[in-house]
């Protein structure tokens, strides 16, 4: 079990900026004094990042030294998450085909109306509560909401269910259509910026405003990825694993051994740079919604259905502003993997595409290192119109 374990974890140019309004630029000012610059809190300089030339697809080091005009380090303030028990307080339910959908509404007292909602989405066995280190921030400027997807936290997790990366972004854009009812910018960590991909992509939606992803998936499980020399290796592994899964009582044990405390310490330590980030707060995320009834058939049904559609397909037809967001020590999802290269050469061939690879980030970028994710997304956001 082992083996399958470290198998499994194998796997997975700046557009200009307009000029603000007076006031959207000291709203940004005011978020930007705390992430901006150096910061003890996350352990990295985050005058630091790296992004891709429009121009050339060649990654290159860019900086953000201090002016007199500027935020000095000293002035940078660490981030204060929200409580995972306040989170729970505050959430709300949706009814969406007969299930029960669990999600947050947040507005800093700052918070514009006029600028697009943002709605974000979690990746594999995570929930709303991963996001309790940038609601704070983005909450300042917009209006957040944020969804636990069918299957996963507190939303439900129904027996015989099977799913698919196209039933969540057809929950994601019927809840912008109920429930935000404005066009909204997606932002999506793993499988889940797979899905607010897919969404994104359907020609019939008017919904979507931008489009962000944070080291997005190749698919709802590894078997998409069948054109990566590490993939080919162990395949026979993953189909081996595939058929020990739909076997109930292996499935359970295997299941009962991931989500005790040091298994998941362990699995987030590999996949996380800044390991400060994997704290209690995030082994309970993790754990708790794992030790619901369902969450068992959702796990096997998730790792042995269907991949789902291709990023590389889907990409081009998404005409939108996109912020792409890469942690470069992501095991999952490796910039050297083809998920990893094909976003990478975008920047060069489409200019509605940013992309930041970010230094000594793993695959949830979010929280591994959110100071350094939202030095570029809220400089991003303000780049998009007001309504």
């Amino acid at each position: 079990m082992a083996v399958a374990v470290k198998a499994t974890a194998i796997l997975q140019r700046q557009p200009p900026v307009p000029i603000l309004t007076q006031r959207r630029a000291a709203n940004l000012l005011n978020v930007r004094r705390k992430i901006i610059g150096g910061s003890s809190f996350d352990g990295i300089n985050l005058s630091k990042s790296y992004s891709i030339s429009s121009a050339s697809g060649i990654c290159r080091s860019t900086s953000a030294s201090a002016t007199s005009d500027e935020i000095r380090d000293d002035e940078v303030l660490p981030i204060t998450p929200l409580e995972v028990n306040q989170i729970k307080d505050r959430c709300s339910k949706w009814e969406w085909r007969g299930y029960t959908i669990n999600y947050l509404k947040y507005e800093g007292q700052n918070c514009q109306k006029s600028n697009p909602p943002l709605l974000l989405v979690h990746g594999f066995g995570a929930s709303v509560a991963h996001w309790r280190r940038n609601i704070p921030t983005l909450g300042e400027t917009n209006t957040v909401y944020a969804i636990d997807l069918l299957g996963f936290g507190a939303s439900d997790k129904p027996a015989g269910f099977e799913y698919t990366m196209e039933a969540w972004a057809e929950l994601i854009l019927d809840f912008v259509d109920e429930i935000v009812q404005r066009p909204t910018v997606l932002i999506g960590n793993s499988v889940g910026s797979l899905a607010c991909v897919i969404a994104a992509a359907d020609g019939q939606q008017s919904q979507v405003e931008g489009l962000v992803l944070l080291n997005c998936a190749g698919g709802m499980n590894n078997k998409a990825i069948v054109d990566d020399w590490r993939i080919k290796l162990i395949f026979p592994l993953l189909l081996l694993i595939d058929f020990l899964l739909k076997q109930k009582g292996i499935a359970s044990f295997f299941f009962e051994r991931v989500r005790q405390r040091e298994s998941l310490r362990n699995i987030l330590s590999s996949v996380y740079g800044n390991k400060d980030s994997v704290d209690e707060d995030l082994i309970q995320i993790i754990r708790e919604p794992a030790l619901d009834e369902g969450a068992l058939d959702a796990f096997v049904s998730i790792v042995t259905g269907p991949p789902g559609p291709s990023p590389v397909q889907l990409m081009p037809k998404i005409k939108l502003p996109v912020l792409i967001l890469w942690g470069n020590e992501d095991p999952f999802t490796p910039l050297d993997g083809p998920v990893g290269r094909y976003f990478s050469s975008l920047p060069s061939q489409v200019e509605n595409i940013s992309l930041y690879v970010l230094e000594g980030v793993g695959h949830c970028p979010h929280d591994d290192r959110p100071n350094l994710v939202h030095e570029k997304l809220v400089p991003w956001l303000a780049t998009l119109p007001s309504s």
